[in-house]
């Protein structure tokens, strides 16, 4: 084999093959926080309205129009992964994903420009959600195809580690920009946030840049010549697509509700200040993002789907109770307490979650089936979850029903999880049709 095919897993050190995969998946993250953020500050440079209320609207619903194009980019550029490779599809994501930040960091305001300064935020939005639509499936192939067979569970958990430190990031970075003067803050402060991501996109590229193809991908190109349509695709797979689904949907909402939208529960339905909401939410996330790769590496030695069922029964067992209490009496301590018990659960089962997923599919669909997965349990579940959860308070007049939300996500992936095939014990991942080779994890 000659340079230009030696497989990523052979040559490029372990950091690296990491970093690579974990950069853009981070990169969405951080950019949807610091968005939601400074909301408020968009809405009056961007969106200008005769109230504060439609100026609001606005900017919420672009915020939420990248959802809309998810699921297209996650066909369109899971298949051109899949087709191309890992590294072709990686550096395509990464290099939208941070013109769309561009746009956005160097925009010109609505007194500056006039119409056109909302249009382009929509466009950059469009192409943000377009881009990341494809980052999932195609980060979590990669990370998981240049892993060596016995450290899978390990090398995939990165995936959602690259969640966690994106979310402590983009918080950290907004809070102390929230702290400059209104002036300074609507004149240069919040652009400040997406210069630091417009910052990490060009590092993710290089880093790409340099990666070589997986050893899987090579292995799938060379032994599978004929190339399937995607509708055939899927209903050749159509069980596994639904079960994944299936499968995410609780880790989607979990991770809207528990890890964002919490600090608007805490003072809103708890009447506790900002500040102890937003503390008692960033030492969920360290806890969260500490246990990840724990249990990842455990997943390698136990089994995936162990680890998978245990810690969604727990979640399940805990979530309501712990509502339940804190809206009793509600104080900071208690307010940790849960997000330290829900943060660290729901670190125990995304461990696991990024390389389970991935091994439910072959080489040869692996990106675009992680795409269609990912992005159609995101849109249904997850990106109307604050609209779901404040319906729900509404219509049942119960402040803690968002527990209600977190329960009957976890109780699907909970089923959903029965039905995975737990791949952790085989050293080859099938190309097109399944191949079992039991490994040594000793």
């Amino acid at each position: 084999m000659d340079s230009a095919a030696r497989p990523a897993s052979r040559s490029a050190p372990k950091i690296i093959q990491i970093s690579a995969a974990v950069i853009g998946n981070a990169l969405e993250w951080y950019d949807f926080l610091v968005f939601g953020f400074l909301t408020v500050v968009m809405s009056r440079l961007f969106f200008p309205a005769d109230s504060r209320y439609a100026s609001l609207l606005l900017t919420t619903a672009t915020f939420g129009i990248g959802f809309f194009m998810r699921p297209i980019g996650g066909i369109l550029l899971g298949i051109y992964a899949d087709r191309k490779g890992r590294k072709a599809g990686l550096q395509l994501i990464l290099g939208l994903m941070t013109a769309a930040i561009a746009m956005i960091a160097f925009a010109p305001t609505y007194a500056a420009i006039g119409v056109a300064a909302p249009l382009m935020i929509v466009l950059a939005r469009l192409l943000q959600g377009f881009a990341t639509g494809g980052e999932w499936g195609s980060a979590a192939a990669f990370l998981v195809e240049s892993a060596p067979a016995h450290r899978r569970g390990f090398y995939g958990s990165w995936m959602q580690v690259g969640v966690g430190l994106a979310m402590l990031t983009g918080a950290l970075i907004s809070s102390l920009v929230t702290r400059l003067t209104p002036d300074a803050l609507d004149s240069w402060g919040w652009r400040v946030p997406f210069l630091f991501g417009l910052i990490i996109g060009p590092v993710g590229l290089y880093i790409r840049r340099h990666l070589e193809e997986t050893e899987a991908f090579l292995e799938a190109r060379a032994a599978v010549k004929e190339k399937d349509g995607l509708a055939k695709t899927i209903a050749v797979h159509l069980k596994e697509v639904v079960v994944c689904i299936g499968f995410f949907s609780g880790q989607a909402i979990s991770y809207y509700v528990i890890l964002l939208y919490m600090p608007t529960f805490a003072t809103t339905q708890l009447h506790l200040p900002l500040s102890e909401a937003f503390t008692a939410q960033l030492i969920g996330l360290v806890c969260f993002t500490s246990v990840v790769p724990l249990f990842g590496a455990l997943s390698d030695r136990i089994g995936r789907k162990p680890i998978l069922i245990g810690s969604f029964v727990l979640y399940l067992g805990v979530a309501y109770p712990l509502f339940s209490w804190v809206h009793a009496s509600p104080s900071f301590g208690n307010l940790l307490i849960m997000q330290i018990v829900l943060g660290s659960l729901l670190g125990a089962f995304a461990g696991p979650f990024s390389t389970a997923l991935a091994e439910q599919f072959p080489t040869r669909m692996r990106a675009s089936g992680l795409g269609i997965v990912a992005n159609a349990a995101t849109m249904v579940f997850g990106g109307f979850a604050p609209l779901y959860v404040t319906w729900l308070i509404e219509a049942t007049g119960s402040p803690i029903a968002p527990a209600f939300y977190v329960m009957f996500g976890t109780a699907i992936s909970l089923v959903a999880a029965f039905f995975l095939v737990d791949h952790a014990h085989e050293a080859r991942l099938p190309i097109a049709e399944p191949v079992t080779v039991k490994v040594r994890t000793a």
